[in-house]
Order: C-alpha cells, then structure tokens, then sequence
C-alpha cells in the first residue's frame, strides 16, 4: 500500500502522524489503557498448583514479558469488542486484527529499552509471499526489566502511530539479527500515548 508520507516532507510527518491517529477506530488513551491492563493483569495472574506470582515466585526475562504483553493485548482488546478486534492467527496477519478493515489492524512491538523499538533482521527486507505487511499501524511498548530492586517493573512508555517498511534500518554485518528505526522516524511517526511520570 502507498505510504501516507510520501512526498511529505519530514517536517510535517508529525502533523500526518496525529491524522492518522485520529483516523484510526481506537482512541489513543484507551489503547494506552488496554497496554497498562495488560501489564497488571501478568502480575495478577497465577501459575500452576502452586499459585506461583509473576513478581513474586517468578522473574521472567524480557522476551517472556514481551511475549506475554503480545498474547494479553489483542485479548484484552476483544473481550472489550469481541466483532471488531481479534488477535493474529496466521503469519499474514497484524499481531492485532480489526475485523471490519484489515488497513487499521495494528503490529505490536515491545522492548525493555528505556526509548527504542527494535525489529528482527526481516523487518528491513522487503516482505515475502505469505508473509504480514511490515507497513502500517504500530503500537511501541517499553517496560522495565526485574532487578534485585525492582520486583514490579512498569510500563514506562507507550507510542501509536505508523511505520512504513522502509523506515526499519538492518544491521550491517550479514549475520546481524536486528533492525532499528531512525529517532527522527521515532520521534515524528510514533506518538506518545502514555509515559510513566
């Protein structure tokens, strides 16, 4: 699909950025409330016959927490609208699924760095058959990890916004298995819903 930035300078990409937030079915502070839901619903959880605690009993690394955050989100979404939003079933589709328009389905990414997203080595090449778009909506998490001092890590930013496929930069060395996005493609397509104060 044609990017809504093309042949938009990119001192305006902001201004496209907020009309796409604005076009979009979710309400940016309910999108924010769904993630933060999420979050506190890990920890409220109870695992085996034990009643094990995340927090408590358990401290997952980052991935088992983004993971997690990735499978609760489209959840939490569908229990509240269950014929408009549904999670992926396939690898074709969104992480999150708008059942009425595909175009408004949503990627999620989640980090525990402190500001930056990050995308596996394919996000920076071109898409294959069978394969998600790698352009549209996109929804950023990052959290805290656990530490000897933090038993209950938080949210600590939440962006919405767009990315086009093109805007993921791969890593250099041929064995590299990341992609990254520029801070002005952060900072101008990626608009912050929620920041912890």
């Amino acid at each position: 699909m044609p990017s809504p930035y093309s042949g938009v300078p990119m001192e305006k990409w902001q201004e496209v950025t907020l009309r796409l937030i604005d076009e979009h079915p979710l309400v940016p502070e309910e999108l924010a409330e769904i993630v933060l839901a999420s979050w506190n619903s890990i920890f409220d959880s109870k695992m085996g016959s034990k009643g094990f605690r995340i927090g408590k009993d358990i401290f997952p690394k980052p991935q088992i927490m983004g993971f997690l955050l990735h499978e609760l989100i489209p959840l939490e979404l569908a229990a509240r609208y269950p014929n408009e939003w549904r999670g992926d079933r396939d690898a074709s589709e969104k992480d999150i699924v708008y059942i009425p328009n595909d175009y408004y389905s949503i990627e999620v990414k989640t980090s525990s760095n402190p500001s930056h997203i990050y995308g596996n080595r394919s996000f920076a090449q071109k898409s294959s058959k069978g394969k998600k778009a790698k352009s549209g909506y996109y929804l950023a998490v990052n959290f805290g990890k656990f530490s000897k001092s933090t038993l209950h890590p938080e949210i600590r930013l939440v962006r919405f916004g767009w990315l086009d496929s093109e805007d993921w930069i791969g890593q250099q060395s041929p064995t590299g298995q990341q992609s990254r996005l520029s801070p002005d493609v952060e900072n101008k397509k990626l608009l912050v819903i929620y920041a912890r104060t």
